[in-house]
């Protein structure tokens, strides 16, 4: 089993463990880490980030209810930072560099890590894959 599908693994062991803990059923199903083109930010976005985060990215996807703290609406990042998109901030959750106090114990997976492991160590790749991933969630941004 690679790295990638280990730290993933316990990732989402943790997640169930901890919907299991609460309510059992609330529970997130294991799927595991599907290698996506570093060129598509669209496609990273919908392996990676809209099962937590939704398809449109307003925080209501199928496994939100099972996490302690709701997930992000990413869809007002700009709006919730004076009309900018915070593309640094965006990058650092990615990578997993940010503290940010609602991913409290880290449910949310460091995918700058798993990037890694996914581009075999190859950095352009990896910078590749999250800023194209941050990317796509800039044009997620709603202005209503």
């Amino acid at each position: 089993m690679s790295i990638i599908r280990r730290v993933f693994s316990l990732f989402v062991l943790f997640l169930c463990l901890n919907a299991w803990g609460e309510s059992p059923q609330k529970q997130i199903k294991y799927v595991p880490v599907k290698p996506t083109s570093p060129a598509s930010g669209e496609e990273m976005y919908t392996a990676y980030c809209a099962a937590c985060h939704g398809r449109e990215g307003r925080g209501n996807g199928p496994a939100a209810e099972a996490l302690k703290v709701a997930p992000t609406d990413l869809t007002i990042l700009a709006r919730r930072n004076g009309n900018r998109y915070p593309y640094d901030h965006v990058m650092s959750a990615i990578t997993g560099d940010a503290h940010l106090a609602v991913h409290g114990s880290k449910e949310m997976p460091v995918w700058g890590g798993l990037f890694w492991g996914m581009s075999q160590g190859h950095p352009s790749e990896v910078q590749q894959r999250i800023s194209n991933l941050s990317k796509h969630i800039e044009s997620m941004q709603r202005n209503d």
